[in-house]
């Protein structure tokens, strides 16, 4: 059992008593606090020729000042959801503002790409703290006939998050220099610390230790296996140091498993993942972002580089995107009941690996409507599966755990973003590169070479060439249109696997994937979740209705 504390009248009251107006305050704290979370990740990328250009920093320092937050952000989730539920949510979540306020403010000041890496990575620290807060209020404060509302709407505002950063950066970017990006998060977040001391606060009061090993374990897990896939690109799949990285990351994540299956009082009841809805919540988030970021990267480079748009009009042309997904998630109550997360998560996929698998028909002519299309194909996809699998996770989890919970949603999320990242750059620098290299042998070799890199770089050099750069544009922007269809393909042939997993697995609304515990007359289903009070330990059951306990 979880105890809450704070009101909107006192904030060492109880949550839990809230009133309507109380509980949608805290939703709408709560939104903006993920939204801030959200768009960071993605808000630096516009900016990155202005950084390179006034910090004289490398690609690789470039890459890092994108990823060190994203990398401190993932292997932190855990153990900053379980000092949150110990400790308290709200308490968390003001640590978590003032570190990203203070880390965001530090880049305004500081010129040394190092020092911003490091600004970024301590954001990401923050960050950490922020996001598993934001989820576990809410579903501690709202009551359950109200929660996959509550829950719905939150995953629709993450869900849309990265599309918002991208049109406040290109919005400041058009008129202010890039530091204009931390004056605005610095600015949020001081914001959001105000308007957190006006909400209450959960814990769980059963005083659980912590567990420290388990969170070291699981920490070092993710952050060994991100930064092979970080890598992964730039230094190639079969580089040792990725292929160790990406054999460790797992490896101590089977050690993590083992660990808690002996603990008594663990990070995280692994036997979780035997349940079909936390299952499928996990593995949907993780292939939702994976297709999503994978796009992101891909679909940017082919609005700037072929169709020539400015960052901010790419960051207009992005924004329909947020609508289905933030109208599907507003709407979880209406529909999952009636179709079930089963259905709701396979559905959304399909039209994922649709939208993905239509984009590959773009070439260098496509208009805006060409490509708006099999992009709002994509996003109708991700608004119907992002809130159920979010709901899914939350659900299955007991209450005073739910900020592990909301940790096991953010990870999945950081994770499915950092591979496809991965696998669409992979395959688009080495197939880029393959395509056109072949086609330049009648150019000069310092032009091969450079043309070979990147279409960026072979459209500045045709520039500068005169009339036989029309010529290195055509070869380039073709090897890049090949490379993109191809990245798209694979993009959406691992979607399809993820629906058709979910298909199998998940429990739809008969229920029929859930083994039941017989009782007499009387059917029960066992959670695998231990229940430990009073220094005892037992198996916590639910009955749960035959339609299964999403529905409910």
């Amino acid at each position: 059992m979880v105890t809450l504390s704070g009101s909107a009248q006192d904030i060492d009251g109880e949550v839990a008593s809230l009133p309507k107006r109380g509980r949608i305050w805290l939703l709408v704290v709560a939104s903006f606090n993920v939204l801030l979370v959200i768009s960071s990740m993605v808000a630096l990328n516009a900016a990155l020729p202005d950084l390179a250009l006034e910090t004289s920093a490398t690609q690789s320092q470039l890459t890092w000042i994108v990823d060190g937050y994203t990398l401190a952000l993932a292997c932190l989730l855990l153990p900053a959801g379980a000092l949150g539920d110990r400790f308290g949510r709200r308490g968390a979540l003001l640590v978590g503002l003032v570190i990203f306020g203070v880390a965001s403010c530090a880049p305004t000041v500081l010129d040394s790409p190092t020092q911003i890496i490091v600004a970024r990575a301590v954001a990401g620290v923050g960050a950490a703290f922020i996001m598993p807060a934001t989820l576990s209020l809410l579903t501690a404060a709202f009551p359950k006939d109200e929660r996959n509302k509550a829950v719905g709407i939150w995953a629709g505002v993450a869900g849309s998050g990265a599309v918002v950063g991208f049109l406040g950066t290109g919005l400041m970017l058009q008129f202010f220099s890039w530091q204009s990006i931390f004056y605005a998060f610095t600015a949020a977040a001081l914001l959001l610390f105000v308007a957190t001391l006006t909400i209450g606060s959960s814990r769980d009061e059963t005083a659980a230790p912590i567990d420290w090993l388990g969170g070291s374990l699981i920490a070092t897990a993710i952050a060994v296996f991100v930064l092979g896939i970080v890598e992964a690109p730039v230094r190639g799949w079969t580089d040792p140091i990725v292929l160790g990285c990406l054999g460790a990351g797992p490896a101590l994540a089977a050690v993590f498993a083992v660990v808690q299956l002996r603990r008594t009082h663990p990070l995280l009841d692994v036997r979780l993942f035997r349940r079909p809805d936390f299952a499928t919540g996990a593995v949907g988030i993780t292939f939702i972002f994976m297709a999503n970021f994978g796009f992101f990267y891909l679909a940017m480079q082919h609005m700037q580089l072929v169709m020539g748009y400015t960052p901010l009009q790419t960051a207009f042309a992005l924004s329909p995107l947020a609508l289905p997904v933030l109208v599907l998630g507003f709407s979880l109550h209406l529909y999952l009941p009636k179709v079930g997360l089963r259905f709701a998560v396979t559905v959304g996929l399909l039209l994922i690996a649709t939208g993905l698998y239509l984009m590959r028909f773009l070439d260098g002519d496509s208009t805006f409507t060409d490509l708006m299309w099999p992009m709002l194909v994509m996003a109708s996809g991700i608004g119907f599966c992002t809130a159920p699998t979010t709901s899914a996770i939350m659900n299955a989890t007991p209450d005073e755990k739910q900020g592990v919970a909301s940790a096991v949603n953010d990870a999945t999320r950081e994770i499915g973003a950092a591979v496809g990242i991965a696998v669409a750059g992979s395959i688009l620098a080495a197939l880029y590169h393959s395509s056109l290299a072949p086609r330049l042998e009648a150019f000069p070799d310092e032009i091969r070479s450079g043309a070979t890199d990147s279409l960026a770089y072979a459209l500045s050099i045709a520039e500068r060439m005169g009339p036989q750069g029309a010529e290195l544009t055509r070869l380039a922007e073709d090897a890049f249109l090949h490379s993109m269809s191809q990245a798209l393909l694979v993009l959406s042939v691992v979607t399809l696997a993820g629906a058709l997993f979910v298909a199998v697995w998940s429990p739809g609304r008969d229920g029929r994937q859930w083994a039941p515990l017989r009782r007499g007359s009387r059917e029960e289903f066992r959670s695998p979740v231990a229940d430990h009070r009073d220094g005892g330990v037992r198996a916590a059951t639910g009955r749960h209705r035959k339609d299964g306990p999403v529905d409910d």
